[in-house]
């Protein structure tokens, strides 16, 4: 794992609470990304971690908390200076998210039509190279109906490097691919950090890729952090909410509030 300065914080979230009418979803999340690092989100579904991601770029609003981007509040900040921040992060969403109407090339030159002055041949340009990077090349006059499932992942990745951000945001990367093409999403993900020092966090539920992309491990239960730290550390932690997850436990139906309240009285590791 890299060694990282504790000082050098790309994100920081605080308290963060989330609230859809009279539930709670999110109760009081604090954790930091470091620059550099790639900081994996997993945890079962209905857990909150896609919830978490969407607060870090504000389009979940929190109920409270603070999420600080490059040092900026982004709950305070002006439409301008919020702008400018998410113009540094990149979002892949889970399932692709490319608009259908347009060609691979045309989703990926979207953020740079909307958000630069470059000419449309330069904007050509980049398109091509963003396709290289993700290893589609000569894929920009395709349709995203016409590519495969790991191949739309791809596209998107390249969308979201578009405008070379500092930060990459992933929801599910590899969520329904075979195993063959979620590895090659693993190694693509390993690839672009490594050629662009890119701080990261991935929201995803499987394990195998977790423990291969990580540095440091969030595990997110019912809205709570049951554990964080470096892979081994969290591979290894005795809480009986991580060692449900880890070793694939099923949920018992009966008395389920009792155990959720028994577990989360015993702290959270």
């Amino acid at each position: 794992m890299a060694a990282f300065d504790s000082g050098d914080t790309k994100i920081s979230a605080r308290d963060l609470r989330v609230r859809y009418a009279d539930r709670e979803v999110l109760h009081g999340l604090t954790f930091d990304v470091r620059r550099g690092e790639t900081l994996v989100v997993i945890g079962g579904s209905g857990s909150g971690k896609s919830t978490m991601l969407r607060t870090l770029v504000g389009l979940e609003k929190l109920s409270s908390g603070q999420v600080r981007i490059n040092g900026v509040d982004i709950s305070t900040a002006g439409a301008r200076e919020l702008d400018a921040i998410r113009k540094r992060i990149g979002l892949a969403f889970q399932g692709g998210a490319l608009i259908g109407s347009l060609s691979v090339g045309g989703n990926i030159a979207l953020p740079l039509l909307e958000h630069t002055s470059l000419e449309r041949s330069t904007i050509d340009v980049m398109v091509r190279i963003k396709l290289e990077q993700v290893g589609l090349s000569g894929f920009e006059h395709y349709s995203p109906s016409q590519l495969s499932g790991g191949m739309r992942k791809r596209a998107a990745f390249a969308r979201a490097m578009a405008l070379d951000p500092e930060i990459l945001l992933f929801d599910e990367p590899s969520a329904g691919l075979d195993p063959i093409t979620a590895a090659g999403i693993d190694d693509l993900i390993l690839s672009l950090k490594k050629a662009y020092s890119l701080t990261m966090v991935v929201v995803t539920h499987e394990l195998a890729s977790a423990f291969l992309i990580a540095d440091r491990i969030v595990l997110i239960d019912r809205g709570n952090i049951a554990a964080m730290g470096p892979v081994e550390e969290v591979r290894n932690s005795q809480h009986p909410r991580v060692r449900q997850f880890l070793d694939r436990v099923a949920e018992s139906t009966q008395d389920d509030d009792v155990d959720h309240m028994r577990i989360y009285t015993e702290g959270i590791r």
